[in-house]
């Protein structure tokens, strides 16, 4: 199955009831040393995780990447995530309301695709499964997280995507924060850049925005623990809808190069 629809599919099956649990601690570091390995060609030990992992090519961009994937059906409902492996890990894309804030998988897919060793992390439950201890954005007690936060502590920077209901700030398309991260070039990059593509922006660090600044973002915490990028990039449901402003928005957050200081 090709890689597009791999991810649509894998989106596709998440429901607000279905199975999920927290991982325990020693689940979790099995995760982040797994995945550290994964990092460098090594899929040992995600296995016993339930996770299946394969090579493909993708048909999209003609680069090999390494797909690992949570069992279907059960209640280890912990992710997808794509290496791809043309480059060195470079920057982190992550999808953690899958199903919910819809269509931020496929903003992520294509996002991904434009950055030579990127790492593309996509949540395997739907936020409000499992008494919404599925929501991974807000709950370092996940698989998610435990990735998300060995990445950080490699450098790589992170971008987050979410999606908000047009009536909570009409007339703004997009909403950029750093959560508790500091406000640095990337960012401020960002907003030129979308700003220069036609969009409405609000900057969380020039204006309130409604609840959505991402200060509770436990990425977003990790983040700036250990120093590194992140930014939290909330799109109103039109651009989600819209296949050329989705384009758009990807084409601008490409050019910002985020992966850079």
């Amino acid at each position: 199955m090709k890689l597009t629809a791999r991810v649509i599919t894998f989106v596709a099956g998440l429901t607000a009831r279905q199975p999920y649990r927290s991982p325990t601690p020693e689940e979790r570091q099995t995760a982040a040393r797994g995945f550290a390995k994964l990092l460098g060609g090594v899929p040992a030990e995600l296995s016993d995780l339930g996770f299946s992992v394969e090579d493909d090519v993708d048909d999209e961009t003609g680069r090999s990447y390494t797909l690992a994937v949570n069992e279907p059906g059960t209640d280890r409902a912990w992710g997808l995530y794509v290496v791809d492996r043309s480059a060195p890990p470079s920057l982190a894309v992550e999808v953690p309301h899958s199903n919910s804030d819809l269509r931020t998988e496929l903003v992520g897919l294509e996002y991904f695709r434009q950055v030579r060793g990127a790492v593309l992390l996509v949540a395997g439950a739907h936020r409000r499964a499992g008494g919404r201890t599925a929501d991974v954005a807000h709950q370092p007690r996940s698989v998610f997280h435990a990735v998300a936060a060995e990445l950080a502590e490699r450098g790589l920077p992170q971008v987050q995507l979410h999606g908000f209901n047009d009536l909570r700030m009409p007339g703004v398309d997009v909403v950029l924060s750093t959560g508790r991260a500091p406000v640095g070039a990337p960012a401020k990059r960002a907003a030129e850049r979308l700003l220069a593509a036609g969009f409405d922006v609000a900057c969380a660090w020039e204006e309130p925005c409604a609840g959505l600044a991402g200060m509770t973002n436990s990425q977003g915490i990790v983040a700036a623990a250990v120093g590194t990028t992140f930014l939290h990039v909330e799109l109103n449901r039109t651009v989600r809808e819209d296949v050329v402003q989705r384009e758009a928005v990807v084409a601008a957050l490409t050019h910002a190069r985020l992966d850079q200081a």
